[in-house]
Formats: structure tokens, C-alpha cells, sequence
């Protein structure tokens, strides 16, 4: 296949060496193709290179990433999802497939537009492993690769093929969920890096400094799991309300973690192995560290993952205090002000909630 991956990042790289060593012509659309020179690698933790590909090319020009492309990924952050969306939509002629990883941030409504003409738009629920660059345009470090994923698309008739596809692409065992909308529930980052981001920074207001600051998930804290787990049961609850959705594939972080209590949470989040020494997003000022509210833990995270589980949980008719206690927190330090609306797609209520998600 002619595959495009949209974005050189840490997913954008792992996609583009497995594309590429399964002999796909694999083309990386990124701001900085200058710095490829056509061979990638993935390395492990102990830096042994473990897959590796070489790419046809990476451009900056659409034109040439999407015109003849069979298959695009787009693996770009929810904030720059609806200007992907809009450029894959003029830039192609025909109907290629059209991934996204992970599936939650509101791309199944940035991308309508191109469902509505006959694309096939699927979604992977979570990434394939942890991913960190090394040297952009060459090398990523990925390790915790998991034991399955799972996909949706829209049409969910089409969901099959596309489960095949990213299957024989990471050799790794893939299911197709019911609806997308467990995709669009699924409480990873929009429940763990806003929860935490609470926790951490509660009483920060400008003009407060940190001497210091505790790495992201090394040095988790029962505060920052109490809060993860409130807001945990509140989508759950969410998902409860809508059964015509199928969203038992909505896993509980409880339920992920294999952590029922406080104390439990805690101990398993600050021991993953592939979360050791990620540090929590700050910058460094005169005297010490504030948080980088510029940072995707931020502007995505919350804007483009917890509000889009508030504004379902509306539709569904569910009060969720403690989401809505750290979205107001947010909401009072934000420096960005754009978010994702449903309205904004001609989501209005309920009805017109389930005409989208249930096609």
C-alpha cells in the first residue's frame, strides 16, 4: 500500500518504521522533512535497534503526502486535528482510508467531512507502545508494546478490514469494538494527565515558583489516584447511561491498572516500567519551575479529552461533580482558550448525539 503517516513525532515514527518494514511505500508528512534522510529505526530501552524500515520520503507538501495515498494515518495532536482533517479533505481525489491513534480527542467530528464523502475512518483506542523520540527524523525508543488493540470505525461495517490491516502491520492481535464511541470515552489521558496535573499544581496561581516539581508518574501521589479514581467512576457512570452505545469496551483505570483502591493506584502507576523518569511539564524561571500550560498535558488534555467526556456526559443526563471541579480548575490558569464543541460538528442533543455515533 501507499501509506501516508501525518506526523514525524513518537507515534508518527513508530507507525512510519513498522509501515515501512512490512514493504509498504510509506511517505511521512512533517514541518521538518530536512531531517530524513529515508532510514528509520526503532531501538528498546537498552538502545538495540528492534525494527527498522526505509521510507520513500518525507515532504511538507500536501499534495504529495495525500494525492495517490491508499492509507493515512494521522497520528497529530487533538489540537491539530480539524486542520489535518480539512487539508486531507482537499488534497485528496480519491477515498483512501483514514486512520487516527489513539481515538479519543474528537477526530471522528474533525473529520465528518471526509465520512460523509465515503472514507473509511477507524480509530485505534490506544497506542501500540510507549514512544519517545530519540533523534527525530531517524530513531524512537518504544517499549511496553501491548498484547492487543482494539479499533472502531465509521461505518462500523467497515471496522474489520481495518483491524486487519493494523494487525499485520504490528503483528499484534487487534479487535473491533462496537461503536466509536468507545473510542471517544476511552479515560487514558483525558482522565491521568488531568488528574494529576490537578493534584500537582492545585493551589498554583501566577506568581507562585516551585523549587521543585515530582517526575510525572515515578513520584505519583494518593491525591492524584483519589482524584483519578472519582472521575474514573463518573465516566463509567456516563457510559452506564448510554446503552444503546455497546460501551463495555469503555475500560475503568481500575480495571486497566488492576487497582481498586487509593493505595493500589498508586503503587502501580509510580512502578510502570515504561513511565519511569517522564518528567511533569514545566518551565524553568528565575527561582525555579511553573507548570507549561502550553504543554499538550494541557491545551489537549483538557480541552480536547476531559471536555469532550462533560459534554457526553450532558447528552446522557449524568452529574459529574469531580470532573467538573477539575475543569473549572483548569479553566482558571488556561493561557489557550480553544476547545472542542459538538455543536460546533451540528451535535446539538442527544438525538442528533446518537444519529452521528450510531452510523
Amino acid at each position: 500500500m501507499k501509506i501516508t503517516i501525518v506526523g514525524g513525532g513518537n507515534i508518527g515514527t513508530q507507525f512510519a518504521v513498522h509501515c515501512a518494514e512490512k514493504g509498504h511505500e510509506v511517505t511521512v508528512y512533517t514541518s521538518t522533512p530536512e531531517l530524513y534522510d529515508g532510514y528509520l529505526n526503532i531501538v528498546d530501552e537498552n538502545g538495540v535497534t528492534t525494527h527498522e524500515g526505509k521510507i520513500k520520503q518525507a515532504t511538507a507538501d500536501p499534495e504529495t503526502a495525500f494525492r495517490t495515498a491508499d492509507f493515512i494515518m494521522v497520528t497529530v495532536p487533538a489540537t491539530m486535528m480539524l486542520k489535518t482533517a480539512d487539508t486531507i479533505y482537499e488534497h485528496t481525489d480519491a477515498l483512501p482510508l483514514i486512520g487516527v491513534v489513539p481515538g479519543n480527542g474528537g477526530s471522528e467530528c474533525a473529520f465528518r467531512q471526509c465520512i460523509e464523502r465515503g472514507n473509511i475512518f477507524f480509530g485505534i483506542e490506544r497506542v501500540p507502545a510507549i514512544a519517545r523520540l530519540v533523534e527525530k527524523g531517524k530513531t524512537v525508543r518504544s517499549t511496553g508494546y501491548r498484547e492487543e488493540l482494539h479499533v472502531a470505525a465509521m461505518p462500523k461495517k467497515n471496522a474489520g478490514n481495518c483491524a486487519a490491516l493494523i494487525e499485520e502491520i504490528f503483528g499484534i492481535r487487534t479487535t473491533v469494538i462496537p461503536t466509536f464511541l468507545n473510542l471517544t470515552m476511552t479515560p487514558s489521558n483525558p482522565i491521568l494527565h488531568t488528574t494529576r496535573l490537578k493534584s500537582l499544581f492545585c493551589d498554583w496561581h501566577e506568581g507562585v515558583i516551585y523549587d521543585s516539581v515530582p517526575l510525572f508518574y515515578e513520584e505519583w501521589d494518593d491525591a492524584s489516584s483519589e482524584l483519578l479514581i472519582a472521575c474514573d467512576q463518573e465516566v463509567q457512570e456516563i457510559c452506564g447511561a448510554l446503552p444503546e452505545f455497546d460501551l463495555r469496551f469503555v475500560k475503568s483505570l481500575r480495571v486497566h491498572y488492576n487497582s481498586p483502591t487509593v493505595e493500589a493506584m498508586t503503587k502501580k502507576i509510580s512502578s510502570i516500567a515504561a513511565f519511569k523518569g517522564l518528567t511533569t511539564p514545566t518551565v524553568k524561571v528565575d527561582g525555579g519551575f511553573i507548570p507549561d500550560l502550553h504543554s499538550r498535558y494541557f491545551t489537549a488534555d483538557f480541552s480536547y479529552g476531559l471536555t469532550i467526556i462533560k459534554q457526553v456526559a450532558v447528552f446522557a443526563g449524568v452529574k459529574t461533580p469531580n470532573i467538573d471541579a477539575t475543569l473549572s480548575w483548569y479553566k482558571n490558569i488556561a493561557v489557550e482558550t480553544d476547545e472542542f464543541r459538538f455543536s460546533d460538528y451540528g451535535i446539538i442533543n442527544k438525538t442528533s448525539f446518537e444519529k452521528f455515533y450510531l452510523m
